[in-house]
């Protein structure tokens, strides 16, 4: 199989080097896109010698702008799997393979990494993962164990058939809602909780953004996937 990573940067200069050796390291033939959405630390700078592909941003757009940039740059370049992670660290590219097993072993469409509630995650980011998780699983009618990961691995086929709106966290809320509507299979693998030490994630304003991905589904939620 053809393998893209994908990884959304803004302000990821400290990090993206890392996560691009390590990347290379657990998947050598990948294709590696780094998404460079208007970072002004010299995120693009740091890569643009790698060797991979940089997606370049003229001004931050949004997390879920960048992914959308991202994929369908790998879906034009011929990839058959797409791995998306974060900059920041907080995803362990050495885990890739675990992502993408389950789709070599043609048991699923969507694979995502799934946390544990445990006390390294901030506790109202724990009862939101967890809600959010019975709720994604009662619209979809399958286990989800973490609806909010960003680290996921998924065939071309859901790359192409999806389109989700949404330009910030919300994106990926409404990427895994759109696959289970859809009926693609989704499953779960274990992967560490890693927080660093910021976020670009807005507490208020891109919660409300997610819930009003969920809210879309209301019908599904009262009376169950059909």
């Amino acid at each position: 199989m053809r393998v893209a990573v994908v990884v959304p940067a803004y302000q990821a200069a400290a990090t993206i080097l890392d996560i691009v050796a390590h990347t290379r390291a657990v998947v050598p033939d990948a294709h590696v896109i780094i998404v460079d959405d208007g970072s002004t630390d010299g995120t693009g700078e740091a890569v643009r010698e790698t060797g991979v592909t940089l997606v370049a941003h003229p001004r931050n757009r949004g997390k879920g702008v960048a992914l959308r940039s991202g994929i369908a740059r790998a879906c034009a370049d011929g990839a058959d799997v797409i791995v998306t992670l974060d900059a920041d660290g907080q995803h362990l590219p050495v885990l890739i393979g675990r992502l993408i097993q389950p789709i070599s072993d043609a048991r699923a469409d969507l694979v995502l990494g799934a946390r544990s509630r445990n006390r390294t995650m901030p506790l109202g980011r724990r009862f939101t993962n967890w809600f959010s998780a019975v709720l994604a699983s009662r619209i979809g009618g399958q286990q989800v164990r973490d609806a909010q990961t960003g680290f996921r691995a998924f065939t071309r086929a859901v790359a192409e058939r999806l389109h989700p709106a949404g330009d910030r966290y919300e994106y990926e809320a409404n990427f895994l809602l759109d696959a289970l509507r859809t009926g693609f299979r989704v499953t779960s693998v274990d992967i560490p909780t890693v927080y660093g030490p910021r976020s670009h994630f807005r507490s208020w304003t891109d919660t409300w953004l997610m819930a009003r991905a969920f809210a879309r589904y209301a019908g599904r939620i009262v009376a169950g996937a059909t």
